[in-house]
């Protein structure tokens, strides 16, 4: 294994910090909308995306997911996430683990969100 590498097994999803990364609104009754750019290279980003009519695709959350997108700024970590989840939908999220791991490994996996590390 190379310097440097840490393995998957080693990192804990539940203390990494979830940043948003693309742009997004919020509507009057408090749904978001992700604006995801259509493309990602660089070269097509900088001069193919701005004279599209439609540059995004977008994407709507229902209200779970518009809640967890506002706690992914930066400052929570995912257990702290899943705590205020808890709090605030009760038994509407169970099994509050798995559908919001797997929610934010969909996010991470399409680029709409990265993970930070606490400094310890």
């Amino acid at each position: 294994m190379k310097k440097g590498v840490v393995e998957k097994s080693k990192i804990n999803l539940l203390d990494l910090i979830p940043v948003r990364n693309i742009k997004w609104e919020k509507k009057e009754d408090g749904l978001i909308t992700l604006f995801k750019p259509k493309f990602e290279h660089a070269f097509l980003k900088k001069y193919v995306l701005p004279r599209l009519k439609k540059p995004y695709f977008k994407i709507k959350l229902d209200h779970v997911g518009s809640f967890t997108w506002e706690l992914c700024d930066g400052s929570l970590r995912v257990k702290e996430v899943a705590k205020n989840l808890k709090d605030k939908f009760g038994e509407e999220v169970e099994p509050l683990y798995d559908r919001l791991a797997l929610f934010l490994q969909s996010l991470e996996k399409t680029h709409l969100i990265f993970y930070k590390r606490k400094n310890k």
